[in-house]
């Protein structure tokens, strides 16, 4: 799978090595010239300057007018919400400016209760006001006058900052759909989540606040940590060593550590530095990984099986997101193949309203973050294992 591209510094020595925004954005949009018709990109034309751009999504490229009216047909389908997701990557910029997300309030509901996005609107109120500071705010403008466009509408410009803000609260609101569908008591003790897996994307700019729509799920909980664990996880204020006694009552406290998970379990669970989880969720952690190429299909496996194999041997409670169909079944398949006792599967009522465009692939539907969701936990009886073999075989 192409990796999405957004208006995150890839790090800090990238950042600093843009000479200014302007050129950050339009570096990222140098990633999408190429040409949707005939795949040609700027350096493969005659006059590099030929692609021009959809009038109407403002993202798709054209070498020449019969390319754009041979596509037509096809790209129709599509132009509207390829249009959203130009402006959304852009928007989501104002995440590492730190104008994103607006506040939120603490649910006037159980957790239980609140099933959907419209079940969490419901609750939040008027977003208006909240919205309005963000919407005329110095950075918004600076932004619109650096992103090599003009500044969508009010209204479009609106929903992009809902959208972008729905992929920040889908990873917390995923963790406490995880702490619900294992019936999980935030309020009797405190509870240890450890994201496995975390990326280069999700610590980045890592904030202590980052995880604090938890606190506002379960307000009063005894205490609720959330580990971020991975190769890629990016060093931060957010990202503390693990804490080894639980913290603070009602608060939502974030660590990390940079490294593979059952490295992470050898190096400091074992040892008591930190404490065993009472719950492990993965953000579409890619078990797929890109199945037209079998040597990264094979790396993934090689690397994750470990992993995989420590959470169904210590019983782990576990809840991995996939973007998409083929990536829950691929990763339903492996987990099946491991013997793993899958308990639920579905779609993710929290999953991101935030389509991403893959890179060089404008013919393909953007992806959901978090869209689908596999709970599991420990080994599969052996009755119940003959039976999902049987069920594989049919």
């Amino acid at each position: 799978m192409a990796e999405p591209m957004s208006a995150a510094p890839q790090s800090k020595s990238n950042a600093l090595a843009f000479r200014s925004q302007k050129q950050m954005f339009e570096k990222m949009e140098e990633t999408f010239k190429i040409c949707a018709a005939c795949d040609r990109k700027p350096a493969q034309l005659p006059d590099p300057k030929a692609l021009k751009r959809c009038g109407k999504c403002l993202n798709v490229y054209y070498c020449c007018k019969d390319c754009q009216r041979q596509h037509w047909p096809q790209h129709k389908k599509l132009c509207q919400v390829l249009g959203q997701a130009a402006i959304d990557r852009r928007v989501e910029w104002l995440i590492y400016k730190g104008d994103l997300p607006f506040p939120t309030q603490t649910w006037s509901r159980p957790a239980a209760e609140v099933n959907s996005w419209e079940d969490w609107l419901a609750m939040q109120g008027d977003l208006g006001p909240r919205m309005e500071p963000i919407l005329s705010g110095e950075n918004m403008t600076e932004l619109w006058d650096n992103a090599g466009r003009s500044r969508p509408a009010e209204a479009d410009l609106k929903e992009s900052v809902w959208r972008v803000c729905t992929e920040f609260l889908s990873r917390p609101l995923t963790i406490g759909l995880g702490i619900k569908l294992f019936n999980l008591d935030p309020y009797s003790r405190p509870l240890t989540i450890h994201v496995v897996g975390a990326a280069h994307s999700e610590t980045l700019g890592a904030r202590v606040t980052d995880m604090d729509e938890l606190s506002n799920m379960f307000p009063g909980h005894q205490g609720l940590e959330v580990v971020m664990v991975g190769p890629e996880v990016v060093e931060g204020k957010a990202i503390r060593p693990p804490l080894k006694q639980f913290g603070p009552k009602g608060k939502s406290y974030i660590s990390g550590y940079k490294g593979l998970y059952h490295q992470f379990w050898e190096d400091v669970v074992e040892k008591g530095d930190a404490a065993k989880p009472d719950l492990v969720v993965g953000f579409h952690p890619g078990l797929d990984a890109s199945q037209e190429r079998m040597d990264e299909v094979e790396k993934v496996e090689q690397g994750w099986v470990p992993t995989l194999l420590l959470l169904r041997d210590y019983n782990i409670p576990t809840l991995f997101t996939t973007i998409h169909e083929p990536e829950l079944e691929y990763t339903l398949q492996i987990l099946l193949e491991l013997e793993m006792h899958i308990k639920a599967t579905g779609v993710n009522p929290f999953r991101s309203q935030k389509p991403e465009q893959a890179q060089a692939c404008p013919n393909k539907p953007p992806i959901y973050y978090s869209a689908q969701y596999v709970c599991f936990q420990g080994l599969l009886e052996r009755e119940e294992l003959e039976e999902a073999e049987e069920a594989e075989d049919d």
